[in-house]
C-alpha cells in the first residue's frame, strides 16, 4: 500500500514538473519521427496480465519492398539513439505508474510473446508490477544477458523493500547521466528471448 501511494505521488509530481520536458520531446518526435508521436505496446503487468505501456517514439516506419518493417538498427535514427541514452523515451511511463499499471520500480515489462518461454522461476518476474526502472537496469541495463536479468528480477521480488527502490531510483538517476548499458554489444537494441 505504501508502495503503490509512493508511485502514484512521486509519478503524478514527476508528470507535472517534467511537462514542459514532456511536451518539447513531443515536439521533437513528431517533427523527426513523425507520428503517432507516442508508441503504444501491449505488455505483460502484474501477473503477467496485459496492458498498453506508453513510450515517446524513437524508430522510424520504413518498411522494405514488401511492406515489412526494416530491422531496428535500420529504423533507429541518431534522435531515437539521443532519446534511449538519456531515456526521454521512458518519460510516458510515468503515466502507466501513475494509473497503477507500473511501479516506479520493478523488473522491465518485456514482450507478450516471451510469457510462454518462461520457466517457471523466470515467471516469477510477474509477482509484482513492472517497472520504469529496476534491480537488472541498475546492474547492467540492456548489457547483461537474459539469464542475468532474470536473476536480478527475481531476486529483487524477494528482497523488495522500499528502501530498496529507493536506492534503486537514486540508482537509476546515475546510471542515465553516464548512460550505461543502453545496448547489448553488437546490437541496436535488446537481443530477442528465445526461451
Amino acid at each position: 500500500m505504501i508502495k503503490r501511494l509512493f508511485d502514484a505521488t512521486t509519478a503524478s509530481l514527476a508528470l507535472l514538473v517534467l511537462s514542459p520536458l514532456l511536451l518539447l520531446t513531443a515536439a521533437l518526435v513528431a517533427v523527426k519521427l513523425g507520428r503517432p508521436v507516442l508508441f503504444r505496446q501491449e505488455r505483460p503487468g502484474l501477473h503477467g496480465q496485459p496492458f498498453t505501456m506508453l513510450k515517446f517514439r524513437s524508430m522510424t516506419d520504413q518498411r522494405d519492398a514488401k511492406g515489412e518493417l526494416l530491422d531496428d538498427s535500420l529504423r533507429l535514427t541518431k534522435f531515437g539513439k539521443l532519446l534511449r541514452s538519456t531515456s526521454l523515451d521512458e518519460l510516458p511511463g510515468l503515466w502507466n505508474v501513475v494509473i497503477g499499471n507500473m511501479s516506479l520500480v520493478g523488473p522491465r515489462p518485456l514482450l507478450m510473446e516471451y510469457l510462454p518461454l518462461y520457466s517457471s522461476e523466470q515467471a516469477r518476474r510477474h509477482d509484482v508490477r513492472p517497472g520504469l526502472t529496476g534491480w537488472a537496469q541498475i546492474k547492467g541495463r540492456n548489457a547483461l544477458s537474459w539469464e542475468e536479468k532474470f536473476a536480478l528480477d527475481t531476486w529483487y521480488v524477494d528482497n523488495a523493500t522500499f528502501w530498496l527502490d529507493c536506492k534503486i531510483i537514486l540508482m537509476t538517476v546515475a546510471k542515465v547521466v553516464r548512460r550505461e548499458g543502453i545496448t547489448m554489444e553488437g546490437s541496436a537494441t535488446a537481443e530477442k528471448f528465445r526461451g
